[in-house]
C-alpha cells in the first residue's frame, strides 16, 4: 500500500503544519493531502509545500464544490501541478449544506449533477481546450452575455489525477465512472460492500475495473502499549465519534451518520445523533460502542495495528491516509513512523 497523510494549514498552526509535512515528506511518505473544510484554504497550503518539498505527492483533500467556479479550480490545479513539477493531485468534494449554503451562501442542490458537470468542465479546462459547456447547474460561456469560449492561457496538463472525496450511494457511483481515486472516510473494512457495490458499479457502467482507481481510505493510527491505554485511547475517540454521527452536517443532513448505517450500526447512529441533537452530548457519547470506534481507526498494540492493516489492504485499499495522534509534534512524528515501518513490513 501507498502511504498518505492529511493536514490542515489553521488546524495546529502554520508553523507545525509546515514542520509535520516536510519531516513525513522525510520518513518516507507518498502523499500529503491538504484539507480546507471550514478553516485554511487548501491551494495557499499547497503552493507552499510545492515550494518545500522535493518527493511526496500533494493533493487538495477536498477543495469543496461551490466555493470556487469549476475554471478557478482547473486554474488552482494547473498552476500547482507546474509548481510542484507534476506532483500535485486534484482532490474534490460536495461537503454539505451546513458549510455550502451556511458558510459560502451557495445552493448545495443537486452534489451529484454539480460534480459531474465541475469535473467535466475542469477536464476540458486542464485539456486547452475553449471552454463551452451547457449544464443543468454550469454554463459557460454565460447565456445571454457578450462572452465567448475561451481557453486557459497557461499550458494544458490533462494527466493530473482527479480524485473524489464520496460517501453516499450516488456519489460513490459517480467516482467509479469519472474518477481516478476516492478519497473514502468513516470506512469499515468488514463493512465496505456499503462502498464498492456503488463503487464498482460505476466502474463497471464506464468499462473500467477495480485497478483503474486508487482507493484511497484514512484512519487515525495511535499505539497502545497494554489493555489498559487502549481502553482509556478508545473512551477518549467516542465523543469525537459521536459529534461525527450527531454534530457534522445540518438538522437533515449527515454524510458521515449515513455511512455508519449502511455498515451495520443504523440503529446506534439514529440513537447517537438524537442524543447529541438534543445537547446531551455525554449520553450520546455512551452510546458509541468500542467495535465502531476500534473498526474505523488503527488503534491497538502494534500487532493489533499491523493486523489491521492486513485487514484494511485485504478489503482493496490501495492508499491508507494515516492520522497519527499524539499532542506534541514529536509523538505525532514518532507514531507516523512506527505506522509507515508496518505498512512496509506488509510487503
Amino acid at each position: 500500500m501507498r502511504t498518505a497523510t492529511t493536514v490542515e494549514g489553521s488546524q495546529r498552526g502554520w508553523r507545525e503544519t509546515l514542520d509535520f509535512a516536510l519531516e513525513a515528506e522525510k520518513l518516507g511518505l507518498d502523499i500529503c493531502w491538504v484539507a480546507e473544510a471550514w478553516g485554511s484554504d487548501a491551494p495557499s497550503v499547497l503552493g507552499y509545500l510545492a515550494a518545500r518539498t522535493s518527493r511526496m505527492l500533494l493533493g487538495s483533500g477536498v477543495i469543496q464544490l461551490g466555493t470556487r467556479t469549476p475554471i478557478a479550480i482547473a486554474q488552482a490545479a494547473l498552476t500547482l501541478a507546474e509548481m510542484s513539477e507534476g506532483r500535485f493531485l486534484l482532490g474534490l468534494g460536495a461537503s454539505g449544506p451546513q458549510v455550502i449554503e451556511g458558510l459560502h451562501g451557495v445552493p448545495f442542490a443537486e452534489p451529484r449533477t454539480r460534480m459531474r458537470e465541475t469535473v467535466e468542465i475542469i477536464r476540458q479546462a486542464l485539456a486547452g481546450e475553449k471552454i463551452s459547456y451547457s449544464g443543468t447547474r454550469v454554463q459557460i460561456p454565460l447565456p445571454g452575455g457578450d462572452g465567448r469560449p475561451m481557453r486557459l492561457s497557461i499550458g494544458p496538463n490533462p494527466d493530473i489525477p482527479i480524485y473524489l472525496a464520496t460517501m453516499s450511494p450516488r456519489l460513490l457511483q459517480l467516482t467509479g465512472e469519472i474518477a481516478d481515486g476516492w478519497l473514502g472516510t468513516s470506512f469499515v473494512p468488514e463493512g465496505s460492500a456499503a462502498y464498492f457495490t456503488h463503487l464498482d458499479a460505476g466502474l463497471a457502467a464506464a468499462g473500467r475495473s477495480r485497478s483503474e482507481i486508487d482507493v484511497c481510505e484514512g484512519a487515525e493510527v495511535a499505539f497502545a502499549e497494554d489493555e489498559d491505554a487502549l481502553r482509556e485511547m478508545v473512551g477518549a475517540r467516542k465523543k469525537e465519534l459521536a459529534f461525527s454521527l450527531g454534530g457534522m452536517g445540518s438538522a437533515s443532513t449527515n454524510f458521515y451518520n449515513d455511512a455508519y448505517s449502511r455498515q451495520g450500526w443504523a440503529e446506534v447512529a439514529a440513537a447517537v445523533r438524537e442524543r447529541w441533537q438534543a445537547g446531551d452530548r455525554d449520553g450520546a457519547a455512551g452510546l458509541v460502542t468500542d467495535e465502531m470506534v476500534l473498526g474505523t481507526t488503527l488503534i491497538g498494540t502494534e500487532e493489533m495495528v499491523a493486523a489491521r492493516l492486513r485487514v484494511w489492504r485485504a478489503a482493496g485499499v490501495d492508499t491508507i491516509r494515516l492520522y497519527p495522534a499524539g499532542d506534541t509534534l514529536d509523538v505525532r512524528l514518532t507514531t507516523l513512523a512506527r505506522a509507515l515501518d508496518l505498512v512496509r513490513s506488509l510487503d
